[in-house]
C-alpha cells in the first residue's frame, strides 16, 4: 500500500460486537380509523397507520391506486431532451447510450435502446469498464464515441457531476443529454442540452425518488409519445428489475412502476428473464421484489462486478432462448464467484479494526485493500460495496472499503440511518478525483496518497454527527401482538403492502414472554467459524410453537443459554416444504424478557 501507512492484522475468530438497538413501537391507531374501515384487517390498517397513512383517503389511495402514467414532460429539461433526440432521428444522427454498469444503468439502457430501436434512431449502447474507466462519464469514452462519428450521448443512471466530462464534450462537439438521479454538487449543473434529474432544484417533477431506469422510463414515454403516441408500458419489467436493484424507496410512484413491472414479469417474461429464473430455480408467477432483490438482480450485477456489464445488457435484449440461457448459465457463475470473492474481501477488511467492543470502535469504519491482481477474475473493486455492507451490517456505522491499484483509491460507501455519506464526501471534494451518491450509498475516486487525508477527515465528520451515545441500531415496529393471533388470513391481508423494499419494508412486529423451547445454530460453517444462522424454537403461550430463524445471528445464541422467556422484534413469513405450507418468524432481534 505504497502511501499509506501499514494496519495491524487480527486473528481471523473473533466474537460479533454486541450493537446497542432502540425498538420503537408505533403506537396504536385511532379506534375511529378501524371503524371507518370496516372491510380492511385491522393489521393491514395498524401497519398503513404507523407508516404515516393516517386517514382512509389515504390508505384506500395506497391500496388501489393503479397509476403509472405520469407526467414526463413536469421533469425539467424533458422537452429539450425530445426536441434534440428527434432531431437526431430525423437527420440519422448516431446516437450512443452511456450506461452505468449496475442493474440500474443495465436496465435503463436496454429500456432506452429499446425505444430508440422502436423509433428507427441509429443508437449504439457503451458500458464504461468498471477497473480501467471507473464509474461515470470519461473524457477518453467521449473521445471514443467522437471519433467513432456519434454526435450525441444520452447518460442513463449517470452525468449529474459530470462537470469536467461535460465541458470536455462541449469543447469537442459532442452533444450530451443526461438523465440521472444522483444527488447534483452544490445544486450545480452540468453544461449539456438537457440535464433531466428530479433532484434538480427547479424540477417541479413530484417524485424526487426515481431510479435511473424510472427516469429513463419517463424519457421514453415522452419520445415515443411525441412521436408515435405508442405506450412503452412493455417495458416496466426493466423498470421493476433497476429499481429494486438501486435501493431507491418503494413508495409512491415507484412502488405503482415496480407493482405493474412485477405483474408483467410473471405473466409475460422476456427470454433472458425466464432464461435467469430457469438457473436462479425461480418459479413461473412467483416473481417478487424479494425475488428480484436477492435473487435476479445479483445475478446481473455480477456480470458489470467482475467483468462486463455487457453480459447482463445481452441476456435482456435477448431474442433467441438458447443464447439467453447460455448467458444466463455464465451469470449464475459468475455470481457463485462474486459470493465468494465478497466474502473474502469483507473478511480482510473486517481484519483492519483492531477493537471487539463496539462501543470502542471509531464512527466510521475505513479499510484499504490492495487490488493490485493481473487477472481480472481476482480483482476486488466490483465488490467492495458489499463488503461494505456486511460491516455496516455487523458492526452498524458506515463503511467504507478502498481498493487501491496504479496510483489510485477506489471507493466504496454504505451508511445507516441519521449518516448522509455523500454529504459527508461533500466536505472532502478537495480530495477526490470524482465521486457521488445518495444519502446511504455512494462512490469515489482519490489519488492514493489522499487517502489517510480523507480518512482521517471523514473520521471527523462522522464524530461531529454521531449521537453522544454512539451509533444505536433503531428497530421501528408496526405494531406489538400477540403471535396466536396471527394467521394464514392475517398474512395474506399483509400481502396487499407488497412490494417490499426501502421506505416500504416488510411489516416487523414486537411479541413479548415468549417461551424458548429450544435454540441452535444452522448453516454453512467457514474457515473453522461457527454456523452463521440461529434457529429458534418458540412457544406463544397458548398452544403454538413457532419456529425463528436469525440470518447471520448464529453467534449471539450464547445469549440464550440460560433464557426462559424473550421479547422478540421479527417478521412473518411461509416456508414451504415439500408442499407444506408453514408460518416462520424471522428475526429482526430478541432481548431478554423482564
Amino acid at each position: 500500500m505504497t502511501g499509506v501507512e501499514a494496519i495491524p492484522r487480527l486473528p481471523e475468530k473473533r466474537p460479533a460486537p454486541r450493537i446497542h438497538s432502540e425498538w420503537v413501537v408505533a403506537p396504536r391507531a385511532p379506534d375511529a380509523l378501524f371503524a371507518a374501515l370496516p372491510g380492511l384487517h385491522p393489521l393491514l390498517a395498524q401497519v398503513l397507520h404507523a407508516r404515516g397513512y393516517q386517514s382512509p383517503e389515504q390508505i384506500a389511495q395506497f391500496l388501489d391506486d393503479p397509476t403509472t402514467d405520469g407526467k414526463p414532460f413536469q421533469l425539467a429539461d424533458m422537452d429539450r431532451a425530445v426536441a434534440r433526440i428527434r432531431q437526431a432521428i430525423q437527420a440519422g444522427e448516431k446516437m450512443a447510450i452511456y450506461g452505468d454498469y449496475d442493474c440500474d444503468g443495465v436496465t435503463a439502457c436496454a429500456l432506452l435502446r429499446t425505444t430508440l430501436d422502436r423509433l428507427r434512431a441509429s443508437a449504439r449502447e457503451y458500458f464504461p469498464d468498471r477497473f480501467d474507466e471507473g464509474y461515470g462519464l470519461n473524457a477518453a469514452a467521449l473521445d471514443k464515441l467522437k471519433a467513432e462519428g456519434v454526435s450525441l450521448v444520452i447518460t442513463v443512471d449517470c452525468g449529474a457531476r459530470a462537470m469536467r466530462e461535460a465541458a470536455h464534450a462541449r469543447a469537442i462537439g459532442l452533444d450530451l443529454v443526461i438523465t440521472d438521479h444522483h444527488e447534483l454538487e452544490a445544486d450545480a449543473l452540468p453544461d449539456a442540452c438537457a440535464v433531466i434529474n428530479p433532484k434538480r432544484p427547479d424540477c417541479p417533477y413530484p417524485h424526487k425518488t426515481l431510479a435511473g431506469v424510472g427516469v429513463a422510463y419517463r424519457l421514453a414515454q415522452a419520445l415515443s409519445g411525441a412521436l408515435t403516441g405508442a405506450p412503452v408500458d412493455d417495458l416496466l419489467d426493466l423498470v421493476a428489475l433497476g429499481t429494486i436493484a438501486d435501493v431507491v424507496p418503494l413508495t409512491g410512484e415507484n412502488r405503482r412502476l415496480v407493482r405493474e413491472g412485477l405483474r408483467r414479469m410473471n405473466n409475460q417474461p422476456r427470454l433472458g428473464l425466464k432464461a435467469l429464473m430457469d438457473v436462479a430455480g425461480v418459479a413461473p408467477g412467483a416473481i417478487t421484489a424479494t425475488t428480484v432483490g436477492f435473487t435476479l438482480a445479483p445475478r446481473l450485477n455480477a456480470a458489470g462486478r467482475l467483468d462486463t456489464a455487457r453480459n447482463a445488457y445481452d441476456l435482456l435484449m435477448a431474442d433467441k432462448a438458447e443464447w439467453a440461457s447460455e448467458l444466463a448459465g455464465a451469470l449464475n457463475k459468475r455470481n457463485t464467484q462474486r459470493q465468494t470473492i465478497t466474502a473474502q474481501t469483507a473478511r480482510l477488511a473486517e481484519e483492519q479494526f483492531i477493537h471487539s467492543d463496539a462501543d470502542d470502535l471509531p464512527p466510521l469504519l475505513f479499510a484499504m485493500l490492495d487490488d493490485a491482481a493481473e487477472d481480472r477474475d481476482q480483482r476486488i473493486a466490483g465488490v467492495i460495496g458489499l463488503a461494505a455492507a456486511r460491516l455496516v451490517e455487523r458492526y452498524h456505522r458506515p463503511a467504507i472499503v478502498v481498493a487501491l491499484a496504479n496510483g489510485e483509491g477506489r471507493g466504496s460507501c454504505r451508511s445507516i440511518e441519521g449518516f448522509h455519506i455523500t454529504a459527508a464526501l461533500d466536505e472532502c471534494h478537495d480530495l477526490l478525483l470524482r465521486y457521488g451518491g445518495h444519502a446511504a450509498a455512494a462512490g469515489f475516486t482519490t489519488r492514493v496518497q489522499c487517502l489517510p487525508d480523507l480518512r482521517n477527515r471523514l473520521l471527523e465528520v462522522a464524530a461531529r454527527n454521531q449521537p453522544e451515545a454512539g451509533w444505536s441500531r433503531i428497530i421501528r415496529a408496526d405494531a406489538e401482538i400477540r403471535l396466536e393471533k396471527f394467521t394464514f388470513e392475517t398474512f395474506e391481508a399483509l400481502q396487499h403492502l407488497e412490494p417490499h423494499g426501502m421506505g416500504n419494508p416488510r411489516p416487523v412486529f414486537v411479541a413479548r414472554g415468549l417461551v424458548v423451547r429450544d435454540v441452535q445454530r444452522m448453516g454453512r460453517a467457514e474457515d473453522g467459524h461457527l454456523p452463521p444462522h440461529a434457529r429458534l424454537r418458540l412457544h406463544d403461550g397458548r398452544g403454538a410453537t413457532w419456529t425463528a430463524v436469525g440470518w447471520r445471528m448464529g453467534e449471539r445464541v450464547d445469549e440464550l443459554a440460560n433464557a426462559s422467556r424473550i421479547d422478540l422484534a421479527f417478521q412473518v413469513n411461509v416456508n414451504e416444504w415439500q408442499g407444506d405450507k408453514r408460518l416462520q418468524l424471522t428475526i429482526v432481534d430478541w432481548r431478554l424478557s423482564d
